[in-house]
């Protein structure tokens, strides 16, 4: 007997990052080579006729019109990001249709961006969801009740599934086949793309967004400028309350106020940014790195970067070091 295919709808909606269509959809098509037969049929959907312009330029000729030709059960309904997501208000008509849509599927998410779109809709509330990690700060401010995760290369929750920025797309689809089709099969597909079974960390190795910024006063931040040009000096409370003329005790309160964090841990920031930078060079070993910027051994300076970071330095400079390369 045959068995029916398995209709996965994309959501491409004006301005969608190309890959964040392009990338989950060859997957589920090698994934179906692999099997030798139709596992996924695969559809791409847009609010109304016409091409898609991406926001690489490229166009898009949709398979569907939401509203219109989406009368097929639908198995794995998605939704593509676009770079502007966050500042531009999804389509109405589209968020309506993926409100009444979602519930009638048996899984259903976003790639990158593309999370705005089912928030708009009321399907992230009380979930834990991913977006790229540039935007999940966004996301979590315009959508409270969502328990964003910045850091999380795919999330999955009840029947929703959501994958960080672009790329991640990918593995999304992937621990789908996963799902479905198993372990072995999802590996020759893996391989066949050339791409991580598993990739090893978070998305917070590939962001710097975290990079410690001088704020409040000007003494304030005339003493953020000082720790960040020299991070393994001596960063103590004591220390730093020293160059403003203030008592620990009131400098801690006041820093805390006006940085909105403890002195020690934007001093831990700014130390592990410096670190970042000097494992990307590539020439230093971490032991070294863990001197330089002020951490007491390279046990401190592991611990302090899988906080901040995600990974080990010695993975971070295997990945990022130019040097290396």
């Amino acid at each position: 007997m045959r068995l029916q295919a398995r209709t996965v709808v994309m959501v491409a909606l004006p301005g969608v990052q190309l890959l964040d269509v392009s990338g989950p959809l060859d997957v589920f098509a090698e994934a179906n080579a692999q099997a030798g037969r139709e596992v996924y049929r695969l559809i791409v959907a847009a609010g109304e006729p016409g091409p898609i312009r991406s926001s690489s330029g490229t166009r898009l000729l949709p398979d569907w019109i939401i509203g219109r030709d989406d009368e097929e059960v639908i198995d794995t309904l998605l939704v593509a990001g676009c770079p502007n997501a966050g500042e531009v208000p999804a389509d109405p008509a589209v968020v309506d249709w993926l409100r009444l849509k979602a519930p009638t599927v048996r899984r259903y998410g976003s790639v990158c961006s593309g999370a705005f779109f089912l928030a708009a809709a009321g399907l992230l509330d009380g979930r834990r969801v991913t977006t790229h990690w540039a935007v999940a700060e966004e996301l979590a401010r315009q959508f409270p009740q969502v328990r964003v995760d910045g850091d999380a290369i795919q999330v999955s929750d009840g029947p929703l599934r959501t994958a960080a920025g672009v790329t991640a797309g990918l593995d999304l689809a992937l621990a789908l086949v996963e799902e479905d089709l198993g372990r072995e099969l999802a590996m020759r597909v893996a391989n066949q793309l050339v791409m991580f079974f598993k990739r090893p960390g978070g998305q917070m190795q590939f962001s710097h967004k975290g990079e410690a910024v001088p704020a409040g006063r000007a003494a304030l931040q005339e003493v953020q400028r000082w720790v960040a040009a020299n991070p393994g000096l001596d960063h103590s409370v004591a220390s730093l309350a020293r160059r403003m003329d203030l008592s620990p005790r009131h400098f801690a309160r006041l820093f805390r106020s006006e940085v909105g964090i403890t002195p020690a841990t934007w001093v831990e920031e700014v130390r592990v940014n410096a670190a970042r930078r000097l494992l990307e060079r590539g020439h230093d070993a971490p032991k070294q790195v863990a001197v330089h910027c002020g951490f007491a051994d390279v046990n401190t300076l592991r611990r302090a970067f899988a906080r901040h970071v995600g990974v080990t330095p010695a993975d971070y400079r295997k990945r990022f070091a130019v040097a290396a390369a």
